[in-house]
């Protein structure tokens, strides 16, 4: 019974495929090769071409018989590359070899990748970038990467790469490229390989763009005299009648260099610079007084601040943005908010660490404290331990970490401090380590920050961390002369005009960081968390304009 029940299967099958394939030659016409003319050749036969036969084709594999309970039907057909001996004997069908005519090999592949087959996909854009014999569709072909690329799929990535590094169908990006070929090898985005490789191309990069801007103010100075002699000419009408037109054409061509050089300076801000040290001043300071904060029937406290904008290293590549992210910050505590604020700028680790040892004694149990940072920063990993540092203006080059200032004695100091409510504000690469707490927000999004949320929040203890990233590096820049987490940040605060939370302001501030960096190719997502071990008792910190409160 099981034989005549598999004769019975195996005749439905060859039914079955002998009815698609006899569909499939008639819809393909003279495009595909005929079914009885690809037959395979009977044996001691020689093929009617033997060169041929080896010769890899886009080949339409029949679809399979499946039964779904009495009822049988037949799977699409499935692309694939095999030589066309191989898709001959499986019952496929292929396209002639040739190289001049791609748009049959596209109608082997084309259904699948409309469909969102990554493979067939990666195929595509290999057909138009090939061009099979005709002009490459570079354009085209990264269309079809870039949607395989994003799927995950390797090739594509890498071959986006390509792309990106010959300048093919897109602006030429030795960044660009490394960052596909860091996806396609699998590699993370804080890998020390990648980050040396992206530094260096990016370093190349900015010094070229550099180059070109000098250029271009050269040009124009150079060109600009040319015209003051000019319109001098026009003045005392020594002139002949060509002398307006030769005016004309220098304004002209001065325009269209400044705004070359416009561009180039776009792209120098663009090119993203991390807040991570790379091997390659004097001191504010305002006594820690204050008066207290009271809003909506509450008091809140005194505030204080001690803000660190490190910019200028002795060991490792300055910053852009540390000193201005710090001056802004103070200002606006001290200003709007009514902080007492202590600066530091370009401060080494002696006088960070005093700095944040001394807070211990000037801090009464009902005060308020933001630290914020904005400098290099790094990690060190020990097994599966990481630790995270801010690296003061003395810090020497990773490994050697003798004058880093570790996260553990920030948060022991934290844990120490008198103060009610404390509030880290980290914008370094690697700020995120500074806690190991999961995401502070475990009530969800759609929390209403009332007056009752506060009241319930303000009597407990707070050691809370607002960081600009993970475990991750972050930028630098993107931020319109400051970090694209300063500007997000610190716009924020001033446009303010409630008594804002420390989880409201996170949420107010996440999406535009991430869309901020996203602009310039760069993943980084702002974090919010208590900071454990530190003394959090599920409080939270509240910022209070001092010009009166806007009802909500």
């Amino acid at each position: 019974m099981r034989r005549l029940l598999n004769r019975a299967d195996n005749d439905l099958v060859c039914k079955s495929r002998r009815v698609l394939l006899a569909a499939g030659c008639a819809l393909t016409g003279t495009l595909l090769a005929s079914c009885t003319a690809n037959a395979p050749t009977t044996a001691g036969a020689e093929p009617i071409n033997p060169v041929a036969d080896l010769h890899v084709v886009d080949c339409l594999l029949p679809g399979q018989v499946r039964m779904l309970g009495n009822t049988s039907y037949i799977t699409p057909r499935r692309p694939t590359r095999t030589t066309a001996a191989d898709c001959r004997t499986r019952g496929g069908e292929y396209v002639a070899y040739d190289r001049a005519d791609y748009k049959t090999a596209l109608s082997v592949w084309m259904p699948a990748a409309d469909k969102g087959d990554a493979e067939a996909q990666t195929n595509v854009g290999e057909i138009f970038e090939r061009g099979l014999g005709g002009e490459p569709n570079y354009e085209a072909a990264l269309i079809w990467y870039r949607k395989a690329a994003e799927q995950g799929n390797t090739r594509a990535q890498y071959n986006l790469g390509t792309l990106y590094e010959q300048g093919h169908g897109v602006e030429k990006s030795q960044v660009e490229a490394l960052n596909w070929y860091r996806k396609a090898w699998g590699l993370p985005p804080d890998n020390l390989i990648f980050q040396s490789a992206a530094a260096k191309a990016q370093s190349s990069l900015r010094a070229d763009l550099q180059r070109q801007i000098n250029q271009k103010d050269a040009q124009i100075k150079a060109l600009q005299n040319q015209i003051e002699r000019l319109q001098s000419k026009l003045q005392s009408q020594q002139v002949d009648t060509g002398v307006q037109e030769e005016l004309q054409s220098l304004q002209d061509l001065v325009a269209q260099l400044e705004n070359e050089r416009r561009q180039n300076v776009q792209k120098v801000a663009a090119l993203p610079k991390f807040r991570q040290p790379v091997k390659a001043s004097a001191t504010r300071t305002a006594s820690l007084t204050g008066k207290a904060l009271s809003a909506q029937g509450m008091n809140f406290g005194k505030y204080h601040a001690l803000v660190i904008g490190n910019e200028s290293y002795q060991m490792l590549d300055n910053l852009d943005t540390s000193r201005l992210d710090a001056q802004r910050a103070a200002n606006l505590l001290r200003d709007k908010y009514g902080f007492s604020v202590r600066t530091l700028i370009n401060a080494d680790n002696i006088q960070v660490m005093k700095a944040i040892n001394e807070l211990n004694d000037l801090l009464t149990e009902e005060d308020n404290l933001v630290i914020f940072y904005a400098g290099h920063g790094s990690r060190v990993q020990t097994g599966d331990f990481v630790s995270g540092y801010w690296l003061p203006t003395n810090a020497e080059p990773p490994p050697t970490d003798t004058f880093w200032v570790s996260n553990e004695f920030v948060t022991r100091h934290l844990a120490r401090m008198k103060a009610k409510r404390v509030l880290v504000v980290a914008d370094s690469c690697y700020a995120g380590l500074l806690s190991s707490a999961p995401g502070y927000l475990f009530m969800g999004e759609d929390v209403q920050f009332n007056a009752d949320y506060v009241r319930y929040k303000l009597p407990r203890r707070s050691r809370l961390l607002l960081s600009s990233g993970g475990d991750y590096p972050v930028l630098d820049n993107a931020g319109q002369g400051h970090s694209v987490f300063a500007r997000a940040l610190l716009d924020e605060l001033e446009s303010n005009d409630v008594v804002l939370s420390g989880p409201e302001l996170f949420l107010r501030i996440r999406d535009r960081v991430k869309a901020g960096a996203a602009a310039i190719g760069v993943k980084q997502e702002p974090e919010f968390k208590a900071i454990k071990g530190a003394g959090h008792e599920v409080g939270d910190f509240f910022f209070v304009p001092q010009d009166g409160i806007a009802s909500r």
